[in-house]
């Protein structure tokens, strides 16, 4: 199941949402390190969809600061602090910030000149606790709506599903492979 990548772009959004969803959750199946599936997910959604920029922002500050985490695209940017851009909004309002037309968001932040419209969706643990955001944008303007908004949300409910595990102190941690 791991190397298949879906084509969702002729697929009415419902659909292929939810295709999506339970594609990631059987790639994902005993996987509890939230890096690897945040760079799952993101090759999942980026290329499935065929998006500009896709990936994640992780919270190494809380309430201050994101740093760039696993994504497919061109290079991002490497840090991003709460209430910046669209990315520090949705992280500082914890919630859902879909741009038609990024040029007319005030404070965007330009990471690919092509980037017309973005959507950010904010990932929380089972607590509540605010992870990081996903990402998404499209060289297309109002590329992204409702239907994106809420199959995005259930997307990264996973990280709520799957609490994260520490690689360090996990009882495999003193057996390393060699590369």
């Amino acid at each position: 199941m791991a190397e298949v990548t879906l084509d969702l772009r002729d697929l009415p959004k419902l659909d292929a949402y939810a295709q999506l969803v339970a594609h990631v959750d059987a790639v994902l199946a005993g996987i509890t390190d939230p890096i690897a599936a945040m760079a799952t997910i993101s090759a999942l959604v980026h290329h499935g969809f065929g998006h500009l920029w896709t990936g994640f922002y992780r919270v190494v500050e809380s309430g201050r600061r994101l740093r760039v985490g696993p994504y497919q695209g061109t290079l991002g940017c490497l840090e991003i602090a709460f209430g910046r851009g669209v990315c520090g909004t949705a992280a500082a309002e914890r919630r859902s910030v879909i741009v038609p037309d990024v040029h007319a968001f005030p404070g965007h932040i330009t990471c690919d000149a092509r980037a017309a419209s973005e959507i950010v969706v904010p990932v929380l643990s089972a607590d509540g606790e605010l992870l990081a955001v996903l990402d998404i944008d499209s060289a297309q303007p109002d590329a992204f709506d409702e239907e994106d908004r809420v199959g995005l949300e259930r997307l990264v409910e996973w990280f709520a599903r799957h609490p994260a595990s520490d690689p360090f102190h996990s009882p495999d941690a003193g057996h390393h492979s060699r590369l």
